[in-house]
């Protein structure tokens, strides 16, 4: 596939639906199904992809956004009780208790095949408004345009005259060893490398009212 091809992704009508059809026309139209068992494509996380919605109008990231941010909510600001988290892998879900209330529910996207989030009980261990991954990123040249993108720093030797650039994770909240929530790209599937990501709207505001020891519980 080159620049100039036209790359678009159907999505299904539910947004946490695991199957999508990749297309890209170039004067034909090709289709490729997916699902959470199937290889890892790039494109979903590439700003130069485009969505193609169920009533045929072009989908950008901020209307994926808005699609996440359509199936999330928070009620929580006056309400007692403390704090907890449930996140559901089948459901693409956090729900965010107090107490016994339900008083936010958020969209995310959890661990792609092979980078699985951690499923258990857990606590939010430290917070970090900016923070930048030390393992997953690009490669970018002195004046940060990026050269490789993707990339495993364990894995993959930058070339000459590029440097190691951490992908941005803000309103990070770990919870287990290297994962946390953080504000994130939803394309409705599965599709980080083990954090749980976020629409930024919520993600900011569990940021701002989750404490450290607050518990996490993530389930299939």
């Amino acid at each position: 596939m080159t620049g100039h091809h036209t790359r678009t992704i159907t999505l299904g009508m539910k947004f946490q639906d695991w199957s999508l059809r990749l297309a890209y026309a170039a004067g034909t139209v090709a289709a490729l199904a997916l699902s959470a068992c199937a290889g890892y494509d790039g494109r979903l996380n590439s700003t130069a992809t485009q969505y193609l919605g169920t009533d045929g109008s072009i989908v950008t990231h901020t209307s994926t956004a808005s699609l996440a941010d359509r199936a999330s909510y928070w009620d929580g600001d006056n309400s007692p009780g403390a704090p907890r988290i449930v996140i559901s892998i089948s459901q693409q879900k956090l729900f965010y208790y107090k107490g016994d209330r339900l008083v936010g529910v958020s969209a995310i996207s959890s661990g792609r095949e092979g980078h699985d989030s951690p499923v258990g009980n857990f606590k939010v261990r430290k917070k970090e408004k900016e923070h930048a991954s030390n393992l997953y990123g690009d490669f970018v040249d002195a004046s940060g345009n990026v050269v490789v993108r993707n990339v495993d720093a364990k894995k993959d030797k930058p070339s000459a005259g590029t440097h190691f650039q951490g992908s941005s994770m803000p309103n990070f909240m770990e919870f287990a060893p290297g994962v946390g929530m953080h504000t994130g790209f939803l394309p409705g599937v599965p599709d980080s490398h083990g954090c749980i990501r976020l629409p930024d709207r919520m993600a900011k505001i569990f940021f701002e009212v989750t404490p450290v020891g607050t518990p996490v519980t993530v389930v299939k």
